[in-house]
């Protein structure tokens, strides 16, 4: 379960396949169809939806669903501010790299279930196939940091800052930009499962 976690409450979760697990990172596959989840309004809608300053005075539920985006492989380095995710054209093909600034991942297993709980920091870097790059959702992020006791981002410079690191590797051709995984093909026989696993929603533990 890769969840993204808010002030202790789960803002959304992904079922995710482990292709990896090693020194330098977890990788992760989201399929099409994986089964998710998504924190909702009361009236089902989502936090970018709204004014964030109506968001902050909602009340909350977790709607399940499915991902209903193209398949997306995503890296997430041991101890980093951050993950990379590998984003697919409509027939598969690799389309661009997208980083993801975060909260370093924590780890649980339940046993039955496992996942890694983050914190999503909203500004993210979207880095082409030739490398140019360009923020994202910075209108988002600039909005929210003005709700400085409801927004769970405590420090805007530390966010940019990883940002710009992780742009100078890009720049440098350096992994994961250098053409690791732009051709990854799961395996044919892994399927997707009917719904989240019971335990999906433990309690965080960030």
């Amino acid at each position: 379960m890769h969840r993204n976690v808010r002030h202790g409450r789960i803002g959304w979760v992904r079922s995710a396949r482990v292709v990896r697990d090693d020194d330098r990172g977890l990788l992760l596959w989201i399929a099409r169809g994986a089964p998710v989840a998504n924190e909702v309004t009361e009236a089902g809608l989502g936090m970018r939806a709204m004014p964030f300053a109506e968001w902050i005075t909602s009340s909350y539920r977790l709607a399940q669903g499915r991902w209903n985006g193209p398949p997306v492989l995503k890296f997430l380095p041991t101890g980093a501010a951050h993950s990379v995710w590998w984003f697919r054209d409509d027939r598969g093909r690799f389309k661009n790299w997208y980083v993801n600034l975060e909260e370093p991942a924590v780890r649980w297993d339940d046993g039955a279930v496992a996942g890694v709980d983050m914190t999503d920091q909203d500004l993210d870097v979207v880095v082409h196939p030739d490398l140019r790059w360009e923020w994202k959702d910075e209108e988002e992020f600039v909005e929210r940091l003005a709700f400085p006791d409801d927004y769970w981002v405590p420090d805007e410079k530390a966010v940019r800052a990883e940002g710009e690191r992780v742009i100078r590797i890009a720049e440098s051709v350096e992994f994961p930009f250098d053409g690791t995984w732009c051709d990854f093909t799961p395996p044919a026989e892994w399927d997707v499962p009917d719904g989240l696993p019971p335990g999906w929603d433990r309690p965080p533990v960030r």
